[in-house]
């Protein structure tokens, strides 16, 4: 789970053109869905011609087409009536409740610290420290939030690209409140009053093995900090220990991992040993601490071109952040309690 960016080779969180190639995509993906409908509508019309209808009007194509849309919905429930438009399920997250409670409070038992330094009422773009393939992380920073009652829209956590492309997860996350990390996205919603959770580390931070655990990566070029000067909203530092534990990486197979998609295979004390039970997150002890809001109102609006003050504010967020995962750390008696 990681900083809007955009999909480069560089783990630069929000390059300044990436609406430009946001709506290039969209326009490139609706040309290409015309011409697959044309391609479609020509299939349709040959398949009528060559398997017309018996005498009790049976449409094959009628049925190829029903036969479809089920398989692409095979494992997932009907869409509810009413969603926002990134796919968050306010229903769905609220069934979800006792269930993340249940994480929060006896799984993890997460202790939250600088809560009262927050700006309350107030959008705000959360930079955490990032770490695991699957996005615990997001999902306890806006718990933590939502239950300190301190953003005054349900706060989203941006999510990497390949990690919507495992099967299941795209539905499972965005009704949580999981958004692809784009620069655009997270505009969007800070504009709209929701406050971001990102991850400047991005690939970086979720691919660090055991060893490194707790050692904050580049922030790349700063994407964050020009997205929060962009809205005109505080940057809050974060820090998360206890979720490096939750799925120890001893080391990573890298080979296997790009024929399916991934940025590695963990291998960890309990996967791939014992199958999918593997998956299952250790009960590690959490603590979660905010710090000091950055401010960025007190900056002109253009100040994201300059890329001095820009690396200047990205350092001093990446500082912040390191130093309450310090602080943690030294609260914290064991990794168990």
């Amino acid at each position: 789970m990681s900083e809007p960016r955009e999909p480069e080779p560089d783990d630069d969180a929000l390059a300044p053109d990436a609406e430009g190639a946001a709506a290039e995509a969209r326009a490139r993906s609706r040309i290409e869905g015309g011409l697959l409908r044309e391609a479609l509508d020509g299939l349709r019309a040959e398949l009528r011609a060559r398997l017309p209808s018996d005498e009790r009007g049976v449409d094959w194509m009628a049925l190829f087409d029903s036969a479809r849309r089920r398989l692409g919905s095979t494992g997932m429930r009907s869409l509810p009536a009413e969603v926002d438009e990134f796919g968050m399920d306010r229903a769905a997250l609220e069934r979800a409740r006792p269930w993340l409670d249940a994480l929060f409070d006896r799984w993890w038992r997460v202790d939250v610290s600088g809560a009262d330094a927050v700006p309350r009422h107030r959008p705000c773009l959360f930079v955490a420290n990032h770490s695991g393939l699957l996005p615990w992380d997001g999902l306890m920073i806006c718990h933590a939030l939502a239950r300190e009652r301190i953003a005054p829209e349900t706060p989203r956590f941006l999510v990497e690209d390949w990690l919507f492309g495992l099967p299941f997860a795209q539905p499972f996350l965005t009704r949580l409140g999981g958004v692809r990390a784009c620069r655009e996205n997270a505009e969007r919603l800070l504009r709209t009053r929701r406050s971001v959770v990102a991850f400047p580390e991005g690939a970086k931070g979720a691919t660090k093995v055991f060893r490194q655990r707790y050692r904050v990566q580049r922030f790349g070029r700063g994407g964050v900090v020009r997205t929060a000067i962009a809205a005109r909203v505080p940057l809050v530092p974060v820090a998360v220990v206890g979720a490096e534990e939750a799925h120890p990486v001893l080391f990573k197979v890298e080979s296997a991992a790009r024929a399916l998609g991934l940025p590695f295979v963990p291998v960890t004390p309990t996967f791939p040993w014992l199958g999918p039970l593997g998956l299952v997150p250790l009960p590690s002890k959490w603590w979660i601490g905010f710090g000091e809001p950055i401010r960025t109102d007190e900056v002109a609006p253009d100040a994201e071109q300059d890329e001095i003050l820009v690396w200047r504010m990205n350092e001093q967020l990446r500082s912040a952040v390191q130093e309450r995962l310090d602080e943690g750390l030294k609260a914290r008696p064991s990794i168990w309690s």
